[in-house]
């Protein structure tokens, strides 16, 4: 017995029923599936149906006419329905079949974001004020509209306008978060006078500021003729917490570009004391100041750190080369010749000739590691006042495994 309907969007359905086997003639289930007869979809939807007799066609006029009312599911549902008629077309199964469907809920509408366009010159308090009114959440529209600004990268003169039109409102107060936020913008712009101007505000409002004003403040007044009080600064910083590398960094290159060799030497020890591993620009600076200078102490101190990135297997960036090369070729009274090359696979240097140091140990290296270690770690001396001997045989595994670890 084969059926054609006109389903839903027009597509034609091909309702099928097959006996199954094994049944009388009396009882048999009819199985109706739906399927796209053009090819567009291979998705077939299934849905068993047990009828009383093949014979009672009012029956089936009725399961027909029911079937009709079969509503098909949406066309990216992956679920498949298996029911029989108790399912599908018992009472409250239409109100299921529309919560199954997602065509049927209501669309979920986009949330109105707030979509501003920043200006691109300074504003006045009114013009400020009919911005503000344009926007979502008025009360949070100062610190969005700075921080935008931020992000952009924006003129100075807008984002001091905003600060004009703040002050105007609080009697001339402005507050913390808005001055950091501007104090960033003329950084970037290295705008002198006005990190200054921010640094009188901030040193007379407030008696500690956070890390980031630390660091903002430091890397603005660097370079300034006020460039010692940033090691104050630092000195402050120092207080709360272990500075970082990139203040350790500012601090040091600002000596330098003033000529203070010490200080910068001094921060650089302080920097490894704390174990901070420099960053590479710091290292730079000082091969970069060193060009051309005949001084064998400084010498020594730039081949301690050649030493310090060979034995902490740092490896400088091609910019950082470069400045190592030029310092070498720009010492005076020496013939330095350097140039870039490819290393072999075997570690050769196609330049020198020479094998590049492996970071491997050798068998000599080994040799001597491990006598040390058993002379100087298991050993040491006078064993029973240093350990225990459970202890001490303790040590003396945990150390064989590590030689062995090492050896591999």
């Amino acid at each position: 017995m084969t059926f054609y309907f006109t389903g839903i969007r027009s597509f034609p359905k091909l309702w099928k029923s097959n006996s199954y086997l094994g049944l009388s003639s009396s009882h048999f289930y009819l199985s109706l599936f739906l399927k796209d007869c053009y090819g567009i979809r291979s998705q077939e939807k299934w849905f068993s149906v047990k009828t009383m007799s093949a014979q009672n066609t009012k029956a089936m006029n009725l399961l027909i006419a029911k079937a009709r009312c079969v509503r098909k599911l949406d066309e990216g549902s992956n679920k498949q329905v298996s029911a029989d008629s108790s399912h599908m077309f018992a009472a409250g199964a239409a109100k299921k079949r529309s919560q199954m469907n997602p065509s049927s809920k209501a669309p979920v509408l986009p949330s109105v974001k707030n979509i501003i366009q920043l200006p691109t010159k300074p504003l006045n308090s009114e013009e400020w004020d009919k911005l503000k009114e344009e926007f979502k959440e008025k009360a949070n529209f100062e610190n969005w509209i700075i921080l935008q600004m931020v992000k952009s990268r924006s003129s100075l003169d807008v984002a001091k306008s905003v600060l004009a039109w703040v002050a105007t409102k609080n009697n001339g107060i402005v507050g913390y978060d808005l001055l950091v936020k501007y104090l960033y913008l003329c950084v970037f712009h290295k705008q002198t006078s006005e990190i200054i101007d921010v640094y009188e505000i901030m040193k007379a409002r407030y008696k500690r500021l956070e890390s980031g004003a630390y660091t903002l403040l430091i890397r603005g007044l660097m370079y300034t003729d006020r460039w010692r009080e940033a090691l104050l600064l630092l000195e402050d910083l120092k207080k709360v917490m272990i500075p970082s590398k990139k203040n350790y960094d500012d601090c040091i290159q600002g000596a330098l570009f003033h000529q203070d060799v010490n200080v910068a030497w001094n921060l650089y020890q302080e920097l490894l004391s704390h174990d901070i591993v420099p960053m590479l620009e710091t290292l730079k600076a000082f091969f970069d100041f060193g060009k051309d200078m005949k001084d064998d102490q400084y010498s020594n101190k730039l081949h301690n750190i050649l030493l310090y990135l060979r034995n902490n297997q740092l490896y400088p960036g091609e910019s950082f080369a470069h400045s190592i090369k030029t310092w070498f070729e720009s010492i005076p009274g020496e013939q330095w010749k350097g140039q870039f090359i490819t290393i072999q696979q075997s570690g050769q240097c196609l330049g020198c000739g020479k094998t590049v140091e492996s970071i491997h140990l050798s068998s000599e290296e080994y040799e001597f590691l491990k006598e040390k270690i058993m002379r100087d770690v298991i050993d040491g001396g006078d064993q029973y006042k240093k350990t225990t001997p459970q202890g001490g045989s303790g040590w003396g595994i945990c150390v064989t495994q590590w030689l062995i670890r090492v050896n591999v």
